[in-house]
């Protein structure tokens, strides 16, 4: 089960997610819980394996606005990158931000199912 002290370890700002739920801590948690499974990520990947760069673009700016609002500033951060270059269009092998990437999510999976 996640809680604030393993998601602080983690690195999230959880001050700032919390006060984006209104303080309600249950909210967070469930909230914080869907990121591990959300479907985004394999969108995001299938579209950069296919070299779509609009809808890794669309998947990756997605994912920003989510874990931004949740302050997962370890996923938050990368999400920015990938969606910055994205948004440049900039032709490049996006492999090792994606792999960075879900890697920080499965470790918050882990987290989560602990």
């Amino acid at each position: 089960m996640i809680t604030i002290e393993k998601l602080n370890s983690f690195g999230a700002n959880t001050a700032e997610g919390l006060a984006r739920c209104f303080g309600n801590e249950a909210l967070f948690l469930k909230l914080v819980m869907t990121i591990p499974d959300d479907a985004v990520f394999d969108r995001l990947k299938q579209s950069l394996d296919a070299k779509n760069l609009d809808g890794a673009f669309d998947a990756a700016h997605a994912l920003k606005g989510v874990l931004g609002n949740l302050s997962l500033t370890p996923l938050y951060t990368i999400a920015v990158e990938i969606t910055e270059l994205l948004r440049n269009r900039t032709q490049m092998d996006y492999s090792e931000l994606l792999t960075k990437l879900l890697a920080k999510r499965d470790e918050l999976g882990k987290l989560c199912a602990e």
